[in-house]
């Protein structure tokens, strides 16, 4: 399953921007999407997660300024980022988890999309 994730930029401290990622039309079911960011020199961390049902979760340091949602007709999931800081700069991922048809079963799928880079600078 391919994941394809879109929306990153510059923008200025106290900024937004929204994210998007979509996974390819063969997908079968969703159980959970989630955003990653890297920031520059730094590991890879979770920023935010949606689960079968509506589940959201956030690390600490976005509480109350990102927020993770799932287009219900799509699988297309969507990071609202409000009050952009400059430690926001990464690289943001995307990943779903779920299956997927393939010929006359399914099977399960873990993916990752490209990368969109997002900087906070002014």
């Amino acid at each position: 399953v391919q994941l394809q994730a879109c929306g990153g930029g510059l923008v200025q401290p106290g900024g937004s921007l929204r994210l998007s990622c979509s996974a390819s039309a063969n997908v079968f079911a969703i159980i959970s999407m989630g955003w990653y960011r890297q920031p520059p020199g730094k590991q890879r961390e979770l920023v935010a997660t949606w689960k079968t049902g509506g589940i959201t979760d956030y690390v600490d340091s976005v509480k109350g300024r990102f927020t993770i949602s799932k287009e219900h007709t799509k699988n297309t999931v969507y990071l609202e980022m409000n009050f952009l800081k400059p430690e926001d700069t990464a690289v943001y991922y995307c990943n779903a988890k779920g299956t997927y048809f393939n010929g006359g079963d399914h099977r399960a799928f873990n993916s990752w999309g490209q990368g969109t880079k997002v900087t906070v600078s002014s």
